[in-house]
């Protein structure tokens, strides 16, 4: 997907100017007023960014701190106390910024858009990889979040006044974003739920309850979130239909010979992550999908972890699902899609009733709305969707091959590095995978280690990662995990490192 150019600057933004950048939105129409205020502070030429390189020098021996990636406060870029709000104006309907390519990607340029980035904790800069947890939120998610409670919060459809009807536009141009960053061939193909788990939950309490019947298979690999599993064993247990685990190699990888041998005419679903959030494993969906269909069973994707790192083509997958969390994704919480072919949501009962997913209602018949309104009862996340459109065109400003690359050279340096701390061991080896690095360190429980690490301002995430299955596949309840995202360095992994260092030595 491309969209045109995000401009930045440094944290706190200058003041929203009043008229689109030349070349931009040139609309008089107030509904676009935010689109061009929000993108018309400090333009950066992304050319000029400085790039790191200290991805270059293989790790030999233990590891220093390095310098931060990013100064720490000063009196020329304080952290503000609170997030100035934008001036009153309305909301984008369509995706904003410069026309042209997308911007050439830096860490450094990706960090200037992160207030949060800039705080300490415990005295030290912020070092964030809990990215896997959840992503943190550019200026310009926060400003356009301002904005709309600020200036132009109304609720969505049916609004006979000016303030609904903006606002039904950019909720509507949200579901529009999310169709073309996921490649969907149209926004009737999206249904904003509150993020994956409920994303998952619909579709089995939909589909699935229509679907499923005694003795039908529900295929799951073991490498699945507990959202992509509990689901299915409640839906199974209804039906008695089953959930039929497919293992795992030892590297991490879905055992793709047990997978086609588990398939039959029994299976009716597999429900599969695109990216594991414990594991980092990035299975063949493209391909266990293809094999699934030839059985007629429909594929569910979990792409939680996936689309913050890699662009997602649900179409070019022929997923028959497809589910993410907005705050995965440097969105705000509480919002995320759900994907569905349009021939299977159309046969998709209603899982909710209320209002907004009906057409008329009285005591003797209800007429239901189409999809893909008949599946979201009730007053929706209307900010959630704003901010998540505005999250998702900060994103597509960057190219993501270049995104992508930079994450795959931080996971390989991350990788060496981590090797020179004594008794580390690395769970997973998936050649295919993303920045997630789950591990154990001898003579230290998970959550020693992350109350260390926190004591140097270093956030990771210790515990079952709500992936038990998983853990049980290296005989283990618990792990420590490191998940990176586009705003981390090579310096920031060397803090960590570092900090594993002095805990070995201290013990």
């Amino acid at each position: 997907m491309t969209t045109p150019d995000v401009p930045r600057s440094p944290w706190p933004s200058a003041p929203p100017a009043p008229d689109a950048p030349a070349g931009g939105l040139t609309s008089a129409d107030p509904v676009t007023a935010l689109a061009a205020a929000l993108v018309t502070s400090v333009v950066t030429d992304p050319s000029t960014a400085p790039v790191t390189d200290s991805l270059a020098a293989p790790v030999t021996g233990p590891v220093t701190a390095g310098p931060a990636a990013q100064a720490a406060p000063s009196a020329a870029h304080p952290v503000p106390s609170a997030i100035p709000l934008a001036q009153p104006t309305h909301l984008p309907t369509e995706p904003v910024g410069l026309p042209g390519r997308p911007a050439s990607f830096s860490p450094e340029l990706a960090r200037r858009d992160f207030p949060i980035l800039h705080r300490t904790v415990n005295g030290h800069p912020l070092v964030w990889l809990d990215n896997g947890a959840t992503t943190q939120k550019p200026r310009q998610v926060i400003e356009t979040l301002a904005a709309f409670y600020g200036s132009a919060n109304s609720n969505i459809h049916r609004g006979a006044h000016t303030m609904a009807r903006e606002a039904t536009e950019a909720y509507e141009a949200g579901r529009a974003a999310v169709a073309q960053f996921l490649g969907a061939a149209s926004p009737d193909d999206i249904v904003f739920v509150r993020g994956t788990t409920e994303g998952i939950n619909l579709v089995a309490q939909t589909w699935g309850r229509a679907n499923l019947g005694p003795g039908d298979d529900i295929l799951v690999p073991v490498l699945e979130h507990h959202s992509n599993i509990v689901p299915w064993q409640l839906i199974a247990k209804e039906t008695r239909a089953r959930v039929v685990p497919v293992p795992l190699q030892p590297d991490g990888q879905i055992d793709l010979d047990a997978y086609a041998d588990l398939l039959s005419m029994r299976t009716q679903l597999v429900a599969v992550s695109q990216a594991s959030n414990v594991l980092g494993t990035v299975p063949p969906v493209r391909e266990m999908t293809a094999l699934a269909h030839r059985y007629g069973a429909k594929v569910l994707v979990d792409g939680a972890q996936a689309v913050a790192h890699f662009p997602v083509d649900v179409q070019d997958l022929d997923a028959d699902f497809y589910v993410f969390s907005g705050h995965k994704l440097f969105a705000p919480t509480g919002i995320g899609a759900l994907y569905a072919k349009p021939e299977v949501m159309r046969n998709m009962a209603p899982w909710q009733g209320g209002g907004n997913m009906i057409e008329s209602v009285d005591f003797t018949r209800t007429t239901y709305a189409p999809v893909p309104h008949l599946l979201e009862a009730g007053t929706g996340h209307i900010s959630g969707v704003v901010g998540l459109l505005s999250a998702l065109n900060w994103l597509t400003s960057f190219d993501r091959d270049a995104i992508a690359a930079y994450e795959t050279s931080l996971m390989a340096y991350a990788q060496q590095a981590l090797a020179t701390v004594p008794g580390l061991e690395l769970l997973g080896s998936a050649p295919d995978r993303i920045a997630v690095l789950t591990f154990t360190l001898a003579g230290h429980d998970p959550s020693t280690i992350a109350d260390w690490l926190d004591r140097d301002g270093i956030a990771i995430r210790a515990g079952h990662h709500c992936a038990q299955p998983a853990l049980a596949h290296y005989g283990l309840e618990s792990a420590a995990r490191a998940s990176l995202a586009l705003y981390n360095t090579s310096e920031e992994v060397d803090k960590l490192v570092a900090s594993l260092h002095r805990l070995q030595q201290a013990a």
